[in-house]
C-alpha cells in the first residue's frame, strides 16, 4: 500500500507559500491508518518505552494508537488552557508565526522513557517544544517518530541526541 497516495496538498494553507500536508483521506481509511501506525511504532518494538507523548492535535491520532501498540501509556501535550491541573508551557516558532503549548506538571516521572510523536516534522520548531516540555519534567527522549518529514527543511538535525528518529514518508 503506498500511504503517500493517502495524503494531499493543500497549497498556500494556513497561509501563502506553505503546502499543507492533509493526511484527512488516510485518517478516513482503515487499512492505510492501521498501516501508518504500525510503520511508526515498528522500529520502538522490544525498546522500553513508558510513555508516547504527542501534541494537539494530529499528535494525539498518531500518539495514542501507537502507546496502544506499544503498550505504553500517552501524554498529551496541549495548546494552552486545555489542561485543567497544574502545567508548565513554552512559547516556539513556526514556519508561520508562534504558539504555545502546556504539559501537566506530573505528565512525566523523573527518568520515565518517552517516544516522541506527531503527524509531521518540518523545522522541528513544534518537536523542539515538545521535547523541552518533556526534558523540563525529567523525562528521558529515546525517538521520535512522525508519518510525514520534509527532508529539504532539515528539522531532523534539531534531535539527534534524542536516538533514533524514523519517517515513514520522506516528502
Amino acid at each position: 500500500m503506498n500511504l503517500e497516495s493517502f495524503i494531499r496538498d493543500i497549497p498556500d494553507w494556513p497561509k501563502p507559500g506553505i503546502v499543507f500536508k492533509d493526511i484527512t483521506p488516510l485518517l478516513k481509511d482503515a487499512g492505510a491508518l492501521a498501516m501508518a501506525v504500525e510503520l511508526m511504532a515498528n522500529p520502538f518494538r522490544g525498546k522500553r518505552i513508558d510513555c508516547v507523548a504527542g501534541a494537539e492535535s494530529r499528535g494525539f491520532i498518531f500518539g495514542t494508537a501507537i502507546a496502544q501498540s506499544l503498550s505504553a501509556g500517552f501524554i498529551p501535550i496541549r495548546k494552552p488552557k486545555k489542561l485543567p491541573h497544574e502545567t508548565h508551557s513554552i512559547e516556539y516558532g513556526l514556519e508561520y508565526g508562534t504558539d504555545t503549548l502546556e504539559i501537566h506538571t506530573d505528565a512525566v516521572s523523573s527518568g520515565q522513557t518517552v517516544l516522541m510523536v506527531d503527524d509531521l516534522l518540518a523545522t522541528g520548531g513544534t518537536m523542539s517544544a515538545c521535547c523541552d516540555l518533556i526534558e523540563k519534567l525529567g523525562g528521558n527522549i529515546v525517538g521520535v517518530a512522525v508519518l510525514i518529514e520534509l527532508a529539504e527543511l532539515a528539522g531532523r538535525k534539531k534531535f539527534k541526541p534524542y536516538g533514533q528518529i524514523h519517517a515513514v514518508i520522506q516528502g
